[in-house]
């Protein structure tokens, strides 16, 4: 069967994320701090809004596009919170979660050969769909003096006459990274300069925890050149729900819904309906679940310094990303030593690229009581690691 596969597919190696999800779930007594999804369900307001769209029968295909209903509160959303106008009819495109939105901005945009330059650590998906679309990918590794921002430098060192697509991804997975206005401001100096576009995945927007978010958009110029992707899944506890979404350039949205209309055809109904929901009275939600993963990320802090663990502070999205160098494993070998002697599960930081060697990413979207647990697990570890 193998000579009927394509060979592009079979290069493409399996989300490192889900091998240590696999194991733990067949584990008794594990703790899993592996996933990034919040433990909080979908507030009951938003579920009400999805189950009376399902009682009215609005089961139907929308606009490939999206809910216009939706596209609006997008829109508005935007505009209040980075003052950025973008068009519900042209320039919004509501997609199966901001995945499918990184799929079809990429194939979208890129022909054999351009170059698509990615920070990482970062997210799995964006190398995998920048190759599938024919893309070369041009890796920045991002570095923990710099608290894992990209640099002006780093940037512009990586551009070339090929380059098509920076890949801006802050919020970060999985360091919690984040990048402030005068950052910005000297990566948006260089995009100008040497005419390329932007992919700004700003799925953890909500979840910063020192100011307000800034986008890329907000940025003199930076609206015209960029594809800003975001959606429902961190910020509002709805992940299963698959509402993401993508704003640009009117004939940059108009391609990808081309392609998002023959391979999808709509993101589904009764979620989007839900979304409206969301997005008009969800404010308050938001900000609940946000205090509550920022007690995390301090609990989390807090007790790494106690157990003498290196950890730079993150400020965004919720995952933490020690250092680990000091053992002397790589990261796949902490984190299986870990799994296994004490049923905790964490991330290689090579799940995210070369870069996150040396380093785990630990999600704290679970439950103090269950965090409490695993780093009372971690100190034993990493105890008996240091008396070896």
């Amino acid at each position: 069967m193998r000579n009927f596969l394509s060979d592009k597919v079979l290069e493409i190696k399996p989300s490192g994320i889900r091998k240590f999800f696999d194991i733990v779930s067949e584990m008794k007594d594990a703790i899993s701090l592996g996933v990034g999804e919040p433990d909080f369900e979908t507030p009951w307001h938003i579920r009400d809004e999805g189950i009376y769209a399902f009682e009215k029968g609005r089961t139907f295909y929308t606009s490939n596009s999206g809910l216009l209903p939706l596209r609006k509160e997008i829109s508005s959303y935007i505009e209040r919170t980075q003052e950025v106008y973008y068009s519900p009819e042209k320039e919004i495109l509501v997609t199966v979660g901001g995945s499918e939105a990184i799929d079809i901005a990429m194939r979208a945009l890129l022909n054999d050969g351009d170059e698509v330059i990615i920070p990482q650590p970062s997210y799995v998906s964006y190398a995998p769909c920048s190759y599938l679309a024919g893309g070369k990918n041009v890796i920045i590794n991002l570095k923990a003096e710099n608290n894992f921002k990209l640099t002006p430098e780093e940037l512009e060192n990586a551009i070339t006459d090929k380059t098509k697509i920076l890949v801006l991804p802050f919020p970060n997975n999985p360091t919690g990274a984040i990048m402030g206005k005068d950052d910005l401001e000297g990566i948006a100096k260089i995009v100008k300069e040497k005419d390329i576009l932007v992919l700004s995945d700003e799925i953890y927007a909500e979840l910063t925890y020192n100011g307000r978010h800034v986008s890329i958009v907000s940025i003199d110029g930076m609206k015209e050149r960029t594809i800003l992707i975001n959606g429902l899944s961190k910020s509002h506890a709805m992940t299963g729900w698959r509402i993401g979404y993508a704003c640009g350039p009117e004939e940059i949205i108009k391609q990808m819904t081309k392609i998002h209309q023959y391979a999808i055809m709509c993101a589904p109904t009764i979620s989007q309906y839900a979304a409206v929901e969301a997005l008009k009275n969800g404010d308050e939600d938001v900000k609940m679940m946000r205090n509550s993963y920022n007690q995390r990320r301090r609990f989390l802090l807090d007790a790494f310094k106690k157990m003498g663990l290196e950890c730079f502070e993150p400020y965004g999205a919720f995952y933490v990303f020690p250092c680990i160098k000091e053992f002397g494993m790589t990261s796949e070998e902490f984190a299986t030593r870990f799994l296994y002697e004490e049923k905790v599960a964490a991330v290689p930081g090579t799940a995210f690229g070369d870069a996150g060697e040396g380093f785990l990413r630990i999600s704290y979207a679970y439950s103090i009581e269950k965090l409490k647990i695993a780093m009372e697990r971690l100190n034993n570890f990493i105890t008996r690691l240091r008396q070896q």
